[in-house]
């Protein structure tokens, strides 16, 4: 009897740790390579590593950039990032999708058929327009495809003031209550959600509004005073991802993202990346 008890212990508890290896929380990030690591996908990787959550990646663009700025930008052909995507989620078990920067039209289709065909709906969609360096990264001609082709799919899209502003060819908004009434606008592109973030804004204290169908939370933060800012959008949306991946509901997962966004731009001065507008320290937990 205690031979039966040893091996079926034995073979339960084999069975968990199996099925403990297959719960891996998978997310993927749809974007653009900084090559100075600061911003998209290299931002979204660290912070999905940082966070417990494996990451891959489909490369939407190349870009040449640092600290300073975008030199150069390399698009990928859209059959290309489509063939990423159907190698990606053939095999990985993806639990949320991000995505960043997709410049082109046609790389914009791509991903709206990629993510139909193999039914994602968790997906974060973080409207890149400019850099924090000023440099531009969607052409202005994609923008409506993208209102019309990504938006309806996205669980939550991600805009900052001057994104929000820009979407509905309106001013930027200075007030919560001029952000809430873009946000429910945006949320007849299609989303599910909207987070409306108020980086860069003004007060003591940062303000960013998750509006939903049924729903409204306010989440507020300390500014902090850093000119290390570089991927602090990439980083938030990525987060968001992650908490997503691992089994939180969209608000806390949106709350848990802005934690550790406002503690990476805390410990950003903590490293010297570059001479211009460096990182978020992605690593401030564990370095």
């Amino acid at each position: 009897m205690g031979v039966w008890l040893l091996f079926r212990i034995y073979h339960l508890t084999m069975g968990s740790r199996s099925k403990a290896a297959d719960m891996t929380p998978i997310a993927v990030t749809i974007a653009g390579s900084d090559s100075s690591g600061g911003a998209g996908i290299q931002a979204d990787l660290k912070t999905f590593s940082a966070l417990g959550v494996y990451g891959a990646s489909i490369i939407t663009a190349l870009t040449a950039q640092n600290t300073k700025g975008v030199r150069a930008i390399h698009d990928m052909p859209a059959e290309f990032v489509g063939a990423q995507i159907d190698a990606v989620f053939s095999d990985l078990d993806v639990s949320a999708v991000k995505i960043g920067m997709v410049s082109q039209r046609g790389v914009i289709e791509a991903i709206a058929a990629g993510l139909a065909r193999w039914q994602q709906t968790m997906v974060v969609l973080d409207p890149v327009m400019v850099a924090t360096s000023g440099d531009e990264l969607l052409a202005p001609e994609a923008r409506e495809v993208l209102k019309r082709m990504l938006c309806p799919r996205a669980l939550v899209m991600t805009p900052n003031l001057p994104e929000a502003a820009a979407l509905l060819d309106a001013p930027i908004a200075r007030t919560e209550g001029e952000m809430r009434e873009q946000g429910e606008r945006l949320l007849a592109l299609g989303p599910q959600a909207v987070l409306v973030k108020g980086g860069h804004g003004s007060g003591a204290k940062s303000v960013d509004l998750l509006i939903e169908r049924k729903a409204f939370t306010r989440l507020a933060a300390d500014r902090i005073a850093t000119r290390n800012t570089h991927g602090t959008g990439c980083t938030l949306s990525s987060a968001i991802a992650a908490g997503l991946a691992k089994g939180l509901d969209l608000a806390e997962a949106v709350r848990a993202a802005k934690d550790y966004v406002t503690a990476a731009l805390a410990a950003a001065d903590r490293i010297e990346i570059g001479s211009g507008q460096g990182p978020v320290h992605h690593f401030h937990a564990t370095w």
